[in-house]
């Protein structure tokens, strides 16, 4: 791979992976994305027009560079397309059965024993995803923030296997390809993020739980009585509360510490499918024209 990566796949084209895939697109890639079946690969190619159009609406790319990363991408129903990628990212639900049979089928998949793969999980450790391979040490993660032409930040997170030029090879791409900031960080549930970012947003589920606050009073409270962008319990929504939830089970799962636990609340909401913005509703409702 001496010449640097230039052919990428992505496995998943929903929020987060339309958005990876955008900005290697966008970077001068030629990239695949790869959903279940073509109804899902034309809704992924969808969802990166749109956030094409509006970036060029908002005077952030010219619409001549939106024409050419939109030229630049495929998409697809078919694992077998990335067969000569050099490096594939998936992006798929975050569970762990899912992402490992992911992992697996692209073992075998991705021709190249060279090529690296990576997985954009919130929190799942890159060993047991490393382990599901023939390749464990060109294994890393590589987690983006949502929305991801946006936020500057990737981590980096390596397990026990991953080799140094891996690694080296993936900061190389993030940054000097992608213009992105890297930080790196043990192969531990939640990263530096989440591990932070999390418990934040747990501790704002039980305050709304317990009836201490109103979601509405909580979210004001934090963006203006401290600044933040956006309140906990928008940014959960956000980032949808089954990712939330799903986030928070891998931290107690790791350290059994009480902080990390799930609230009920957050888990009935998720049974009831309310997930937050992508399902219209969640601790606020949104439109969803």
């Amino acid at each position: 791979m001496s010449g640097g990566i230039t052919r990428v796949g992505v496995v998943g084209g929903g929020q987060m992976g339309a958005g990876i895939a955008e900005v290697c697109a966008r970077a001068g890639l030629e990239t695949v994305v790869c959903e279940v079946d073509a109804v899902a690969a034309r809704a992924a190619q969808n969802r990166i027009v749109d956030s094409l159009d509006r970036a060029v609406q908002r005077g952030k790319l010219s619409r001549e560079a939106a024409d050419d990363a939109q030229a630049r991408l495929v998409f697809t129903g078919d694992l077998d397309a990335l067969a000569d990628r050099q490096l594939v990212v998936e992006a798929v639900i975050e569970n762990p059965e899912a992402k490992t049979e992911v992992f697996a089928a692209l073992d075998k998949i991705v021709e190249d024993p060279a090529a690296i793969l990576a997985t954009n999980t919130s929190s799942l450790p890159i060993m047991r995803l490393g382990m599901a391979t023939s390749r464990a040490d060109r294994v890393v993660g590589l987690h983006f923030f949502n929305p991801v032409p946006v936020l500057p930040l990737v981590e980096v997170v390596t397990s026990l296997h991953t080799t140094a030029e891996t690694t080296a090879l993936v900061e190389d791409f993030a940054t000097r390809t992608l213009g992105k900031t890297v930080i790196r960080s043990q192969d531990r549930a939640g990263f530096v993020v989440n591990a932070l970012l999390v418990p934040y947003l747990l501790s704002a589920v039980r305050m709304a739980e317990s009836g201490f606050a109103a979601a509405a009073a909580i979210d004001a409270g934090m963006e203006l009585g401290c600044a933040h962008p956006m309140g906990p319990l928008k940014l959960a929504d956000l980032i949808g509360l089954d990712t939330v939830a799903s986030i928070a089970e891998s931290l107690y799962d790791e350290f059994r510490e009480p902080l990390y636990a799930p609230p009920p609340l957050l888990m009935r909401m998720v049974e009831a499918g309310l997930l937050g913005r992508k399902t219209g509703r969640g601790f606020h409702i949104y439109d969803q024209g």
